[in-house]
């Protein structure tokens, strides 16, 4: 097997709110779209981000009216600080204040209109 792509797919009820949020906060373009359905990329991103209307019937018929939870996208980026500097001034709620953990991750979190929370991540060294 040889994998050319990735992605992740989110059911979310509003794609074009989602679509934007990624777009206009976090470089994201619009590579493929149709009713329903956005997919976003960045060339550094490593993989799509897809967006899915809720009910579409691409998705089994026991995930349709299923809302993405209980996940976190997280991109890992080179400046934590300078990056929750811009999304504040950009007025983005910042929903987990930037924070270390003993493992060595920096991170905060920001959540999207569509209530999926995205995490920007710094790795650090380990606390001691």
């Amino acid at each position: 097997m040889q994998i050319t792509g990735s992605a992740v797919s989110l059911t979310v009820e509003d794609v074009a709110a989602s679509a934007a949020f990624l777009e206009q906060h976090f470089g994201f373009a619009e590579q493929m779209a149709a009713d329903g359905f956005a997919s976003l990329g960045r060339d550094d991103a490593g993989m799509n981000v897809v967006y899915l209307k809720r009910g579409t019937d691409v998705l089994p018929e026991g995930f349709r009216d299923q809302h993405a939870a209980g996940l976190i996208l997280a991109f890992v980026v080179t400046d934590l600080v300078g990056e929750e500097a811009r999304l504040r001034a950009e007025g983005v709620k910042i929903t987990m204040p930037l924070r270390e953990e003993p493992w060595g991750e920096k991170l905060f979190q920001v959540t999207d209109p569509n209530g999926v929370i995205v995490q920007l991540v710094e790795w650090a060294q380990p606390q001691q």
